[in-house]
């Protein structure tokens, strides 16, 4: 199948194909889950959220999970930009909406914001930022890391922010593929 690649276009879905839990209905069902969720996360609560509490156990290891992906070596901005990375080529409009805030509280502008969908062409990033958002948007559209993407990030990482890029781009992609599958709405506050 022959695709368009990393084009920015990112279109919202249709309804989800699960409930979402309310925190009212969590509170009752699985109150330290919840308690945990308004405290480690936004409030309101994401639709993804709501959505993986149907299984309430593996939403606590997901949160587990994602707590120390967030708490790597790895720069904030450059994880930023693979996150959107991710987003961007998998056309996820949660994830890039999401991840608006994020990146510019990690350093990014508004203008790189919206270029990283064309990084390659962009005078916006440097060298470094580039071979991050290449290994991104390799790892994700060919799960295979050529020798030439992996050499040109490496030079700028060391072994732990290397394996900490690799389990941020795998996460992200595990993450816009349940939202995906699941057909998780876009917050009304985010469109």
């Amino acid at each position: 199948m022959n695709r368009e690649i990393c084009q920015g276009k990112v279109e919202g879905g249709e309804m989800a194909r699960v409930k979402y839990v309310s925190n009212t209905e969590l509170a009752e069902t699985q109150p330290a889950l919840n308690e945990r969720l308004l405290k480690e996360r936004k409030v309101p609560t994401g639709n993804i959220f709501l959505a993986l509490a149907n299984a309430p156990a593996i939403l606590g290891d997901f949160l587990t999970y994602a707590n120390a992906v967030r708490a790597a070596d790895l720069s904030p901005k450059l994880r930023e930009m693979a996150i959107l990375t991710v987003g961007y080529c998998t056309n996820s409009e949660y994830e890039v909406k999401h991840h608006h805030s994020h990146g510019l509280k990690a350093g990014l502008t508004e203008e790189q914001f919206h270029a990283i969908a064309h990084f390659e062409t962009s005078d916006l990033f440097d060298e470094q930022e580039k071979a991050v958002m290449a290994f991104a948007k390799e790892s994700t559209l060919n799960v295979d890391v050529s020798d030439e993407v992996w050499n040109g990030v490496a030079k700028f990482l060391s072994e732990k922010q290397l394996v900490e890029l690799s389990i941020n781009v795998a996460w992200y992609n595990s993450g816009v593929r349940l939202m995906g599958a699941l057909r998780i709405d876009l917050e009304e506050g985010y469109r």
